[in-house]
């Protein structure tokens, strides 16, 4: 499911247009900067939990070593900040068949 097939579901479940669930969906999930209410919150190096859903949270990972697989190289990997999602218990049982 793509974001347009997101907006008609959103749309047929409320009373919104189409056009105004796509504008929800992007204010919630945009990754453009400064836009989007999770990659904002994740920016900012908070939590962003949604009780029976999950939990986004900024993950930081220390400089490691690494090895180009093209020419079998050492490489120094930067320390980074990255997006996770952990599923909370509830939706691990939704999907769990």
């Amino acid at each position: 499911m793509n974001k347009t097939e997101m907006a008609k579901k959103l749309a047929g479940k409320t009373d919104l247009s189409q056009a105004k669930a796509a504008e929800v969906i992007n204010a919630i999930f945009s990754s453009e900067s400064g836009h989007g209410i999770i990659a904002v919150e994740l920016d900012a190096g908070r939590d962003v939990s949604i009780a029976g859903f999950g939990k986004f949270e900024p993950r930081h990972r220390k400089a490691r070593s690494g090895r180009n697989p093209a020419t079998g190289a050492t490489i120094q990997i930067a320390a980074a900040t990255v997006p996770a999602f952990k599923a909370a218990k509830g939706l691990k049982d939704r999907v769990r068949v």
